[in-house]
């Protein structure tokens, strides 16, 4: 690819037969991944597919869906089956790229994998996720905008839409009116035209730069937008390029038509790209929580996504609360914020649907700030005693504005990502100047980077997995009240601050409730929860099938006692079987 640089920041994966490595990776095996370019379609399938053949125990990797061009879906699912199957397990989706031109969020999910496989026996952190978790990735959504932002001129803001024919100026023709790379240089950039009526002028300290005329000063330039030529003779330019559907306006919670929500699409799940993720999701209702990423801004969004859905539940609010802030620390510079409330409304979108209908505590990053304007360490001379209190002692880079994003270009990038402005004879506007940022100016992450962005991203979705529903059975006691008959007191706690059920989920009851369950040699009569066990006060719970249903689920460091009276002799056990918190199994010796 024509954008990788030429320094490598090579990562390389070596498998080795020794640990609790999976049984499929023989001697001198690697699967060899770089995170210092993008990975195309071909690339991010051999990437899959190489995990999936060195980590055959731990990893599968299955086509979800079809994109409107016909490109798999890939998604690759991580667990280990030694520790119990994937559906008994609190599971984490991850999607990235759900918009072409966001493509880093692709290389941040296939790294989270990597990350994950490689680490498996090594770090505590990654043995501990694999063996609680698993772990299901959808590195890209998008794959046909994301295979044309990698190998076609585009700019840095498109294609950012699904692939699929759409009529944006309304003359019955599709996709007829769109950029082209007229100067050749592999990027869509920008054309100006000389005319002393035009409203700019070059900038003093860079005639690269236009600022405003102010009024009553001569014009020298006017501005005329994106390359490209009139190829359908209406007379306007650049008017209905390829595609015009927005994947994350087309989720079915909140959903609205294209005349409110531009992009939306004709009724929801109506795209091919979200009806297979949403699919995916129902196909596996254990996920508790998710990740989404975007670009860009430095930020971590949760919902909701619109006013009209009003405040978030505060319970639920609250575990977002503390795995977002604590993400503040982790990625320098990212903000904590609401979607609606902090940057703008989105309907039908993915966050809003993953909370809403399917009870998961949802996250969706937007991939790095503006890397002219990022914070960064202010200059210091000998001379000086202290650092500017409001500030912190960190000023933008270069500061100015444009100038300030010019001198990024010229002394950070060096050149690589802005054509200087050249002559072109254009065919309706004639004599011009095309120049200006290429497609990997901006948005994207720069490849060098791109590791840090994956790696603390990374960081951060594992963070929030771990903080998924951690339950043990804290404290069991049995009482032998006569011949074959018991007083079973069993305590489940929860380590970790989500709950095994959201909030919203038991409001709405967006699915089962948690169960505990006796079996074995043991059938249970009666069953309560222990409000008081110094004066052996309970609240009764009904019993149908040797099991009961737990109401509210286990809170977010929360526990609950329960009492049991069992009838039978020998082996059994108590089971705590919740949908989304895991499965949990504690065996019993009835004697």
């Amino acid at each position: 690819m024509n954008a990788k640089m030429t320094i490598t920041l090579a990562v390389v994966l070596i498998l080795s037969a020794a640990g609790p490595a999976p049984s499929g990776a023989s001697a001198g095996e690697d699967v060899r991944l770089s995170f210092d370019h993008y990975y195309d379609h071909a690339e991010l399938t051999r990437a899959l597919r190489g995990l999936e053949k060195a980590y055959p125990d731990l990893a599968t990797v299955r086509s979800i869906g079809k994109s409107v061009q016909g490109r798999d879906l890939w998604a690759i699912l991580l667990n280990n089956p030694r520790t119990g199957p994937a559906e008994r397990k609190p599971g984490y989706y991850i999607d990235g790229n759900i918009h072409g031109n966001e493509i880093q969020g692709g290389e941040v999910a296939l790294y989270i994998a990597w990350y994950l496989l490689k680490n498996y026996g090594k770090t505590d952190l990654a043995t501990r996720l694999l063996d609680e978790r698993a772990f299901y990735i959808v590195p890209t959504m998008n794959p046909d905008s994301r295979e044309f932002y990698i190998h076609q001129p585009s700019d840095p803001n498109s294609p950012r839409t699904g692939w699929m024919p759409f009529d944006d100026d309304r003359d019955g023709a599709l996709d007829e009116d769109g950029f082209e790379d007229l100067d050749g240089d592999g990027s869509i950039t920008r054309m100006r035209k000389k005319d002393p009526y035009g409203g700019f002028k070059p900038h003093p300290d860079d005639p690269r730069l236009l600022i405003p005329v102010k009024p009553g000063e001569t014009g020298v330039y006017a501005l005329l937008g994106e390359e490209g030529i009139d190829n359908d003779g209406d007379g306007l330019i650049n008017e209905d390029g390829p595609g015009e559907y927005d994947m994350n306006r087309n989720f079915g919670y909140n959903w609205q038509p294209h005349y409110v929500q531009r992009g939306s699409g004709p009724y929801p799940f109506c795209f091919p790209e979200t009806k297979a993720v949403a699919d995916f999701l129902m196909a596996h209702p254990n996920i508790l929580g998710a990740q989404t990423f975007h670009n860009y801004g430095g930020m971590i969004l949760r919902g909701p996504g619109a006013k009209n859905l009003g405040e978030m539940n505060p319970v639920d609010r609250h575990v977002l609360d503390a795995v977002g802030k604590k993400g503040e620390s982790m990625l320098p510079g990212y903000r904590y914020i609401a979607i609606y409330k902090d940057m703008y409304t989105v309907y039908g979108g993915s966050i809003d649907f993953f909370t809403n209908t399917l009870g998961i505590f949802s996250f969706s990053n937007e991939l790095d700030m503006d890397l002219a304007r990022e914070p960064r360490a202010k200059p210091r001379s000998a001379g000086d005693e202290a650092e500017d209190e409001e500030s912190g002692g960190r000023v933008p880079f270069g500061g100015g504005g444009d100038l300030e994003e010019m001198a990024y270009q010229d002394l950070v990038l060096l050149g690589e990502h802005y054509t200087d402005w050249k002559p072109y004879t254009h065919p309706l506007y004639g004599e011009i100047e095309i120049g200006g940022k290429k497609k990997f100016a901006s948005r994207v992450t720069p490849l060098f980077k791109l590791a840090e962005t994956c790696h603390r991203n990374a960081a951060f979705v594992l963070y929030h997995a771990d903080q998924l529903p951690r339950l043990s059975f804290a404290r069991v006691r049995t009482v032998k009240v006569k011949d074959g008959l018991f007083q079973v007191d069993v305590l489940v706690a929860n380590a970790t601050v989500t709950p095994t059920i959201s909030a919203v989920a038991l409001q709405k009851r967006l699915h089962r409730l948690d169960r505990v369950s006796v079996e074995g040699g043991g059938r249970l009569l009666a069953a309560g929860v222990l409000t008081d066990p110094y004066r052996n006060r309970t609240l009764p719970l009904r019993v149908h099938e040797n099991a009961v249903w737990i109401d509210g689920g286990i809170s977010g460091h929360g526990r609950v006692e329960l009492r049991l009276m069992i009838a039978g002799r020998g082996a059994a056990a108590v089971v705590y079987d919740s949908l989304k918190g895991g499965y949990y199994r504690k065996d019993l010796k009835l004697e």
